[in-house]
C-alpha cells in the first residue's frame, strides 16, 4: 500500500503554487510563522512573535493536512497589557494556557459583557461579535491557544477588509444577554450546551466506555457555532483505541504524561510524547491512540471543526464504531502486538504495570464478530 503518496518532485512542482492561498498569504503579511508540524512539545513555551493586528505576540499552528478546515494559533498579551478590539466573521474557541485576566464582547447594537478567566478556562467568541482580551497581571504575560475556521472562510473571500471589518451583528449568535458567559450549561448526552467552562482541566466528565479504558468525555457545541470540542480523560497505566478521522483536531494535553502513536494505514506508528501543554494534530485520516504512561489520570482537549467527524447515518461518528462494522475505531482484539508491548515497556520505565485486562475483557461482551466469521442465514 502506498505510504504517504509522495510522488516525484517535477509532479510536485506542478502544483506548488496552489498550496498557496489567501490564507497562507495572509499570516505571512501579519508578520507570523505557520508551525506546519502536528506536534509540539509545549504551547506555553513554543515561540512566538511580534502581531502588530492584535497588539501582542503569536504564532500559527497549521498541519497541511488540515489547512483548508480550521487553524489554531498561539496569542501572548503583555504584562498590566491588553489586546487591541477585534472581530471577524469566523468562529473562535480559546483555552487559556497561563494567565488570570478577563474578556469584554460587545455588538453593534451597544449590548456588552465581560467575564474573567483563569489558566484551563474554556470559551467561544461569538460570530463577529468585537472582543478584547485584558492580562490582569502586571507582572506576567497571559498566553492562550485558540482555533478557528478562518482558513476556509478567508479562502472563500479573500478580502482581509471584509473578514476582520465588516460592521454586521448576529442576534441568534449574540445578542449581549448577561449570563451568556456564566459557567452553566444543559447537560444533553455526552453535550454540555455552554458558552464558558471556568476550569477544563477539573470539569467532571461523563462515562464514555466506548472508547475503552474506562474513560470519561464530555463535548461542546459553543456560542451556536459549527466549530466543535471534546474532553476526554483515561486511567494512569491504561490507554484509548486506536481511531481515524478526518482533519483538523488539535489535541491540547491538559494533564497527566504519556505518548502517543500516530501512523497513516499501512506504515509503522510514530511515537509523541506528552505532558500539560503539548499539542498532537492527527492529520486526515492518520490512525492515532493515546497512553497514559504517568501517574495521575490524563486529559485532553480537542478543538475541531465538524468535518472532522465522518459520521454514519445514525449521526454517530465513525471514530466511535467498531472497524468490525465499518466504522473507524480500532478494537483492543484486533490491535497491533507492538501497541501493548510498547505500552508495557514505557510504563515499566516507571516500575509500573499496565491496568488494561478489565477493558480487554469488558469489550468482550459486546464485540461484533469479524466480517468474514460472520453466519450467512
Amino acid at each position: 500500500m502506498a505510504k504517504d503518496a509522495l510522488v516525484t518532485d517535477d509532479l510536485a512542482a506542478k502544483f506548488a503554487t496552489e498550496k498557496d492561498s489567501p490564507y497562507t498569504r495572509w499570516v505571512a503579511a501579519e508578520g507570523l510563522d505557520i508551525i506546519a508540524a502536528h506536534y509540539v512539545p509545549d504551547l506555553r513555551t513554543v515561540e512566538l512573535k511580534p502581531w502588530e493586528r492584535r497588539g501582542g505576540r503569536g504564532v500559527f499552528i497549521n498541519h497541511e493536512a488540515t489547512r483548508t478546515s480550521n487553524d489554531c494559533y498561539v496569542c501572548e498579551i503583555p504584562a498590566g497589557g491588553q489586546l487591541a478590539p477585534h472581530r471577524q466573521l469566523c468562529e473562535e474557541m480559546v483555552l487559556v494556557l497561563d494567565g488570570h485576566g478577563s474578556t469584554r464582547v460587545w455588538n453593534d447594537a451597544g449590548a456588552e459583557v465581560t467575564f474573567e478567566w483563569q489558566p484551563g478556562s474554556l470559551f467561544a467568541i461569538p460570530l463577529n461579535a468585537n472582543h478584547q482580551h485584558f492580562n490582569g497581571s502586571g507582572q506576567r504575560a497571559a498566553r492562550f491557544v485558540a482555533s478557528t475556521n478562518l482558513p476556509p472562510v478567508l479562502n472563500l473571500y479573500d478580502d482581509v477588509d471584509f473578514v476582520f471589518g465588516t460592521a454586521h451583528d448576529f442576534p441568534k449568535r449574540f445578542a449581549g444577554e448577561p449570563d451568556y458567559f456564566a459557567p452553566k450549561g444543559e447537560q444533553k448526552g455526552l453535550l454540555l450546551d455552554t458558552n464558558f467552562v471556568a476550569d477544563a482541566a477539573n470539569l467532571p466528565l461523563i462515562e464514555a466506555k466506548e472508547r475503552g479504558a474506562g474513560g470519561g468525555h464530555i463535548r461542546f457545541a459553543m456560542a451556536k457555532g459549527s466549530m466543535n470540542s471534546h474532553i476526554s480523560q483515561f486511567p494512569t497505566a491504561t490507554y484509548k483505541k486506536g481511531h481515524r478521522h478526518g482533519p483538523g483536531a488539535h489535541v491540547i494535553i491538559l494533564s497527566g504524561e504519556g505518548y502517543s502513536l500516530m501512523w497513516p494505514e499501512g506504515e509503522e506508528p510514530r511515537r509523541y510524547e506528552w505532558g500539560p501543554g503539548s499539542l498532537i494534530v492527527p492529520p486526515n485520516m492518520w490512525f492515532h491512540q493515546h497512553f497514559n504512561s504517568g501517574t495521575e489520570p490524563a486529559r485532553y482537549l480537542a478543538f475541531k471543526h465538524e468535518v472532522v467527524s465522518v459520521r454514519n447515518a445514525q449521526g454517530v461518528p465513525k471514530a466511535w464504531i467498531s472497524q468490525r462494522v465499518g466504522g473507524d475505531q480500532i478494537d483492543y482484539a484486533d490491535e497491533s502486538p507492538y501497541v501493548r508491548e510498547t505500552f508495557r515497556a514505557a510504563l515499566a520505565e516507571h516500575g509500573m504495570e499496565p491496568k488494561m485486562d478489565a477493558a480487554y475483557e469488558a469489550e468482550l461482551a459486546t464485540l461484533p464478530p469479524k466480517p468474514q466469521e460472520t453466519v450467512a442465514v
